[in-house]
């Protein structure tokens, strides 16, 4: 199972990137758990200092922008 974490404060742009996650993971056909975080001290452990920002497996992938369901796609099929 994949680990995908959204980092941000829970505006519309963060739940846009949770929806884009959610479709990624059904279009690679992978199962994956998906967690919003909200804490500012968790965010920036991640080194992520803009929101939104999207982990897969632990690392950081994107910041500061909403990557699309089929960016999040490649990335979940590629590693």
């Amino acid at each position: 199972m994949r680990t995908l974490e959204v980092l941000g404060s829970g505006c519309p742009n963060c739940r846009r990137l949770e929806a884009n996650a959610r479709e990624a993971a059904v279009m690679a056909g992978v199962e994956a758990e998906i967690r919003h975080v909200t804490d500012p001290r968790e965010i920036v452990a991640f080194g992520v200092m803009s929101t939104p920002g999207l982990v897969i497996d632990g690392k950081v992938v994107s910041a500061g922008r909403i990557p699309s369901a089929g960016d999040i796609a490649l990335w979940l099929s590629e590693s």
